[in-house]
C-alpha cells in the first residue's frame, strides 16, 4: 500500500488516525511544520513548495483544514490538484453541508477525487479536557456556552480516528458523508454533572449569549472572525442541530462508540 498522508498529525483526530494506521502496519506520513523524527514530512498551508514533497508517492490523505482559517479553500484547492490521484478522507464537522460557507465548500472538492469520505462529527469529548475553552471552564467549576439545554451527541476522537482509518484502508472507498456522534446525546448541563462526579467537585454549565460567548473566544487569542463562526455553531446547537444519535461509529468499525461516563472516568483528570 502507497503511503497515507496524515494532515493535523499532532492534533485530536490526527495523532490518532497516525498511530492507528501505524498500529495496522500501515505506511505513513506525518506532516508538521517542524519535521524531527522519521516519519515526518515537512508541510505548512502557507508554503505550497511543502506540498509536493509530502505528496510525492502519497496515495491516500487525512485532511485536515487549515485551523482558524474562515475562508480555506484559497489553501486547500491547490493542495488537492496536486494530488489527482490520492483518495481523500476530510475531517469536518456535523453542522457543516455542502451549502456552507467556509469548510462545507470543501466538501464539493473531496468529491472530486478518485476516493473520498467526509467525516462529520458531532462536538468532541476531548474538548473536555486539555486546553479546549470548555476544558479550561470545566476545571474552573463552571463550563461556559451558549446552548442553553439543548443536548449534543458527544463523540471521542479516537472513535472518529477509527472511522477515518477505515475510510483511508479499506478496499473499496466509502465514497459519502458519515455523520459520527456518541451513543447518547447530553446537555452540557450533564456532561457538567458527570464530569462534577469524576472531579469529585462542583462544575456547572453557565449559559451565555453567542455574542458573549464570541468575545470570550476573541479574548482567548482566536481570531474575531473564527469566533463568530463558533459562536453561531452553539447558536445552532441551542436551536436542536446536534441533538441526535447515529450508529456510524459502530456501523464502519463494528465496534459501539464509547458514551462520555466512560470517557470521563478514563480521561477526565
Amino acid at each position: 500500500m502507497r503511503d497515507v498522508l496524515v494532515l493535523g498529525s499532532t492534533g485530536n483526530t490526527g495523532g490518532r488516525v497516525l498511530r492507528q494506521l501505524r498500529d495496522r502496519g500501515v505506511p505513513t506520513r506525518a506532516a508538521t511544520r517542524r519535521p524531527t523524527r522519521p516519519g515526518q514530512v515537512r508541510f505548512d498551508w502557507a508554503d505550497r513548495a511543502t506540498h509536493a514533497e509530502a505528496l510525492d508517492g502519497v496515495g491516500a490523505v487525512y485532511l485536515v483544514a487549515p485551523i482558524g482559517v474562515a475562508e480555506p479553500r484559497p489553501l486547500v484547492e491547490p493542495f488537492l490538484a496536486a494530488a489527482p490521484d490520492a483518495r481523500v478522507v476530510l475531517l469536518s464537522s456535523s453542522p457543516v453541508d455542502d451549502t456552507t460557507p467556509g469548510l462545507g465548500e470543501l466538501h464539493g472538492l473531496v468529491q472530486r477525487q478518485p476516493g473520498w469520505a467526509v467525516l462529520r462529527p458531532s462536538w468532541f469529548m476531548q474538548n473536555f479536557t486539555g486546553e479546549h475553552l470548555v476544558g479550561q471552564t470545566a476545571r474552573d467549576g463552571a463550563i461556559v456556552t451558549a446552548t442553553g439545554d439543548a443536548r449534543v451527541g458527544f463523540v471521542d476522537a479516537t472513535d472518529i480516528a477509527a472511522v477515518a482509518v477505515r475510510a483511508l484502508t479499506d478496499a473499496e472507498p466509502h465514497n459519502t458523508e458519515h455523520v459520527l456522534t456518541g451513543p447518547s446525546a447530553l446537555s452540557y448541563a450533564e456532561a457538567a454533572a458527570i464530569v462534577a462526579e469524576r472531579l469529585g467537585r462542583p462544575v456547572t454549565h453557565r449559559a451565555v449569549t453567542s455574542a458573549e460567548l464570541a468575545a470570550r473566544h476573541i479574548a482567548a487569542g482566536i481570531p474575531a472572525e473564527f469566533a463568530a463562526v463558533l459562536a453561531a455553531m452553539d447558536d445552532a446547537i441551542r436551536e436542536g442541530s446536534e441533538d441526535r444519535v447515529t450508529d456510524t461509529v459502530e456501523r464502519v468499525t463494528g465496534r459501539p462508540a464509547r458514551d462520555f461516563r466512560t470517557f470521563a472516568n478514563e480521561e477526565i483528570r
